[in-house]
């Protein structure tokens, strides 16, 4: 390793790369992405590593081509940096001459490859109707009995419950050096298994839904990056020299579907060049164990000829997680006309942009790639495939991953596994959001008998336009099931209605009520569900109705409240009863809301009063309200994209000569 660092710091042929507009740039981005350095769209440059030709053909599309000395000079601080602490733990007796991820001043927030692995073993043994760590297949040090590791994947499902379930595969880490990736697959899982019973969305994801993760798909190359070094390939030792830091093969570069089918443009044939394909198609060990893997668990819906489509019911995902340049990509990369699919990709592309910011586009840069990882999922199969570009560089620092990087991408996989029954066809349907209960039903919980009140709002406005405008339509209905999923044998029905009395906007109200008859006592889900003026229904947004023999006390208000120094402390999730007076009140509540996590405030007056409601910061700044009328439910959600807790402060005002406190009462409902 040693002499690897001492071999990447003679690399000097480093530049900024100036573009002509942010879209040839993001283009770029695409097309040399094993160049890319460093990406900064606000300044208008990226940071690539060149070889004269591919200075001239950036030259070519309108690009100003600096030298970068500052980033060589970073480059090689951080070098020593890293050599340093593995001299440092080799003279403190370390089995290990070389540092690892934790040993690097900074990066403590990712895993090794141990501890990647750790982490997925102890959920199969900790929760094993959850979660599967299944061996599928070896590195290629591992087949060369030179170490190495087995290729693995995490299933994640509730094994109790049976049937066909719909598949979301991810994949990360392919490319060594994309330091966020894997985290960000294995921060997944953990919402997922740590979240079920607890979450609603996780909970019925887990009952109904397959996720399979391989969270290091490059484990080899990987123990390099960890290294401090910029690693790509694989570290196979038959291309480029056994002691080369250039040599292996590009795994992205050697899936068999469209292998080397550009002509030279979307892959090299050179050993030592970042985008090697390898001597054949799918001739790594990795790429083999992936496309094996694939082809295990999806069925193959697609024809053998270019233009050929999947059927639009075809069900199932497959994701896979790059950093860094901030994009949302799916297929063809190897040209610019669509697939027969490519409409419903791209409403899907611009759903998963809509969480994280990303821009959506097809995966076509400058020019076309080819042996990318789509090929076996969407190529062959049909399956609907993503390219996921996290962040804007490789090393990622810990600040911007957990503040950034990390909450706006989990959202996005979160909403990718609640679509894979139908993904073309379920993210043209409206969103649910702010699903709540009356009555505490969610949290404290009420008797069987007790009427529930379902409020939520329904939307078919949530895509990311910055790179085209994806049509919305009318939300036209909506409908609550208990138990029993829709798609379910057996399942019923409850109609919903608009809030407003008519369903005739792309966000709407939506109200109704259940009957809690019959119910058995302990945790049920109710899912709840919208169509559009097209006749397709969205995605199912799932809450907990909870039935208990005795209804528990509400929590009740207590004065003085009015204002944010005397505010009352919420500290779990729950509904609070609270009464106005008959001239201007207001009472505060105070919500230490956990990083990364949604704050929904519901309030409900009694029929006669009309109650608005705010939220603030700290300091004061309103950050949200709602002022509907007479009798109306006011909800406003927010969302603490920090690293950090924040504190919320929830009021709700009553404007004296207004609807009056002729019956002070209100309900508001807190949950995060």
């Amino acid at each position: 390793m040693r002499v690897l660092r001492e071999q990447e710091k003679q690399r000097t042929n480093i530049y900024k790369a100036y573009a002509p507009d942010a879209r040839t740039a993001r283009k770029a981005a695409i097309t040399f992405h094993a160049n890319l350095l460093e990406s900064n769209y606000d300044e208008g440059f990226l940071v690539l590593e060149l070889s004269p030709q591919e200075i001239a053909t950036l030259r070519s599309f309108g690009f100003r081509i600096e030298h970068a000395p500052e980033f060589i000079q970073k480059r090689d601080d951080f070098l020593t940096q890293i050599q340093q602490a593995a001299d440092a733990r080799q003279r403190m007796g370390a089995t290990s001459t070389d540092a690892t991820v934790q040993s690097i001043p900074g990066f403590s927030c990712y895993e090794t490859v141990e501890e990647t692995f750790t982490a997925a073993q102890n959920f199969a043994t900790s929760f094993p109707n959850l979660a599967t760590w299944l061996d599928v297949g070896d590195s290629w040090q591992k087949t060369q009995g030179l170490g190495g590791y087995d290729m693995r994947v995490l299933k994640i499902t509730n094994s109790a419950i049976g049937g066909t379930k719909p598949k979301l595969f991810i994949t990360s880490a392919i490319h060594a050096r994309e330091y966020t990736t894997a985290p960000l697959s294995l921060e997944f899982a953990r919402w997922l298994i740590n979240g079920y019973g607890n979450d609603p969305e996780a909970t019925w994801i887990v009952d109904h839904h397959e996720i399979h993760l391989m969270l290091q798909t490059n484990p080899d190359g990987r123990k390099k990056a960890e290294g401090g070094l910029s690693w790509r390939k694989n570290t196979n030792t038959n291309y480029c020299g056994a002691t080369s830091n250039s040599r292996g093969a590009d795994l992205n570069r050697n899936f068999t579907f469209g292998w080397n089918s550009t002509g030279g443009s979307g892959s090299s044939g050179n050993q030592c060049d970042e985008t090697y394909r390898g001597p054949s198609a799918g001739s790594e060990p990795e790429v083999q164990a992936v496309q094996n893997y694939i082809r295990s668990i999806f069925p193959d819906r697609r024809g053998p000829n270019p233009n050929d489509g999947a059927p639009a019911d075809t069900m199932g995902m497959h994701i896979d997680i790059h950093s860094y340049s901030q994009l949302v990509l799916w297929p063809w990369g190897t040209t610019s006309t669509p697939t027969a699919n490519g409409t419903a990709l791209q409403t899907l592309g611009r759903r998963l942009a809509y969480f994280n910011g990303y821009t959506p586009e097809q995966s076509i840069g400058l020019y076309a790639t080819d042996g990318t990882s789509d090929g076996p999922s969407y190529g062959e199969l049909g399956v609907a495939a993503f390219t996921i570009e996290l962040g804007s560089s490789f090393f990622e620092s810990c600040s911007t991953y957990t503040s950034s990087t990390k909450p706006k991408n989990l959202p996005a996989l979160i909403y990718a596994a609640k679509v894979i029954r139908a993904p073309y066809q379920i993210p043209a349907g409206a969103d649910v959001l702010s699903l709540t209960l009356s009555n505490d039903a969610s949290g404290g919980g009420v008797t069987a008998g007790t009427p529930v009140t379902v409020s939520a709002s329904a939307t078919d406005t949530r895509f990311n336009n910055s790179n085209g405008t994806e049509p919305t339509q009318t939300v036209t209905g909506a409908e609550a099931y208990i138990d029993t999923p829709p798609w379910s044998s057996g399942a019923v029905a409850i109609p919903l209605a608009a809030s407003d009395g008519s369903f005739n906007s792309s966000t709407e109200g939506i109200t109704g009520t259940l009957s809690t008859s019959g119910l058995s006592l302990g945790k049920h889900l109710v899912f709840v569900r919208a169509k559009v003026a097209s006749g397709q229904w969205g995605p199912v947004t799932a809450q907990f109705l909870k039935i208990v023999n005795v209804t528990p006390p509400g929590n009740n208000e207590t004065e003085p409240n009015d204002s944010r120094a005397s505010a009352n402390a919420v500290s779990t999730p729950g509904t609070w009863n609270g009464n106005m007076g008959s001239s201007t009140d207001s009472d505060y509540f105070v919500v230490n809301l956990p990083a990364g996590k949604t704050l929904t405030s519901t309030l409900t007056p009694n029929t006669s009063s009309d109650y608005d409601l705010y939220v603030y910061d700290s300091a004061g700044t309103q950050l949200g309200k709602s002022e509907k009328g007479t009798g109306a439910v006011d909800t406003v959600t927010l969302t603490n994209s920090t690293g950090a807790s924040v504190q919320r402060f929830v009021r709700v005002k009553y404007y004296g000569g207004g609807t009056g406190a002729t019956n002070g009462k209100y309900t508001l409902g807190l949950s995060w």
